[in-house]
């Protein structure tokens, strides 16, 4: 999962955005550097990111990844799963629109940066203020995500030709989200993440 999902599923579980926001931008014990709620929020970003990677679901579609970029496999499929949410997301959460749950998210964490590593700062920043959320739901912005992902991270280079393997695979790709994430939704309402 990637940012939408996280925060999403943060939200129907009543974790802390922050931490589940924050999760990839921390290391080390962060019961001891953070309060109890958004020490849970990161751990529960960090349950949900273990079992996602071990759905049979997201296994069988690591398989339809081309050799030179099934290495990258796993970073890819979470921007997809973003992608297949924000597109679907009234199918997904009726009661409040992308954008609004977006605002929403963005007025609940931006107060609470001070102190946050300088990279996630900076993260928020444009995150907000280009909509990603909203934008994940057209398939050419996952591309854009995924170039800057491979510039950024020249060792994850193969990120930039992984927008291949999304267009190859597309609906079977949108086939296996709609089989996992409703379940996911689901254990975060009982509390079972």
């Amino acid at each position: 999962m990637n940012f939408l999902a996280h925060l999403h599923l943060a939200t129907l579980a009543e974790s802390s955005l922050l931490g589940n926001l924050l999760a990839d931008f921390v290391r080390g014990n962060v019961q001891a550097q953070w309060p109890a709620p958004v020490a849970a929020g990161i751990a529960l970003h960090r349950r949900i990111d273990v079992l996602t990677d071990n759905l049979p679901e997201v296994r069988t579609a690591r398989q339809w990844f081309r050799p030179e970029t099934r290495r990258v496999a796993p970073i890819t499929l979470d921007v997809i799963w973003d992608h297949f949410l924000a597109r679907h997301w009234q199918q997904f959460q009726p009661d409040i629109s992308l954008a609004a749950f977006s605002e929403a998210a963005q007025q609940h964490i931006v107060p609470q940066l001070a102190g946050t590593p300088e990279s996630f700062i900076e993260l928020n920043a444009v995150m907000w203020r280009e909509r990603w959320f909203e934008h994940y739901a057209e398939p050419a912005r996952l591309e854009r995500v995924l170039r800057g992902m491979a510039y950024r991270r020249p060792r994850l280079a193969a990120l930039r030709d992984s927008y291949q393997d999304f267009v190859d695979h597309y609906d079977a790709l949108e086939a296996l989200f709609f089989a996992f994430y409703p379940r996911l939704m689901a254990d975060a309402r009982a509390q079972r993440l």
